[in-house]
């Protein structure tokens, strides 16, 4: 684990224990005990549930909203887009937007979800998605984290085939597209916490239905 992950973890459990859910050791290490925690920060705030509901991932529907929006061609649209949540990196055309995109598809379809740590002061810097939610295996509607040089790559899990991910984006090719990713480059799969997950595997794609990608702008 990274010294920036450490750090992040431990402004959460010492927020999670001001707020009078102890998670132990204020140690910056993600175990039962500030997992348990956040459950029961999340139980009290009315937010648990059992099952997950029927029907359309809210976070994908809003991310298909913008599906085909480019950076340059529909760059006023996007801007008012991303900024819906009440705030914004700036202008798509000028910055890389991934984690604007994402940021902006959780907090519309999911107000309640937490944004803790490095995640909530900087959602815009790809890796930080990495601290969100939990832990998952890679399946449909989770938050897919991937290398890009010394930066990173975020989006939604749509598919798969043999060697790559189906990922729903902002900043693909300058625009909110379905691209192919390859696997090698995942660093992690993440799910909402006040979501409960869908054990649904990711449905297999052709290859060259669209278009893969190894270094997204």
């Amino acid at each position: 684990m990274s010294t920036d992950q450490t750090d992040a973890i431990r402004l959460i459990q010492s927020g999670l224990d001001k707020l009078g859910h102890s998670p132990g050791a204020i140690d910056g290490k993600w175990g039962v005990r500030t997992a348990q925690a956040l459950k029961q920060l999340l139980s009290a705030n009315g937010r648990s549930a059992a099952l997950a509901p029927p029907g359309p991932l809210p976070w994908i529907t809003e991310a298909k909203t913008a599906l085909g929006r480019n950076e340059a061609r529909d760059r006023s649209w996007l801007m008012d887009w991303l900024k819906r949540d009440g705030r914004s990196l700036g202008d798509p055309s000028k910055n890389p937007w991934c984690g604007d995109f994402v940021e902006t598809c959780i907090r519309m379809a999911l107000p309640d979800e937490p944004l803790l740590g490095a995640l909530g002061t900087n959602p815009y810097w790809a890796r930080n998605w990495l601290l969100f939610g939990q832990a998952v295996q890679p399946i449909t509607g989770a938050v897919l984290i991937f290398e890009r040089s010394s930066g990173g790559h975020v989006g939604f899990a749509v598919g798969q085939d043999d060697t790559h991910f189906y990922v729903l984006g902002g900043n693909q090719s300058d625009a909110v597209t379905i691209a192919r990713i390859a696997k090698s480059r995942l660093l992690g799969a993440r799910w909402p916490a006040t979501y409960p997950p869908r054990l649904q595997r990711l449905p297999t794609m052709k290859p060259g239905e669209f278009l893969a990608t190894t270094n997204e702008i």
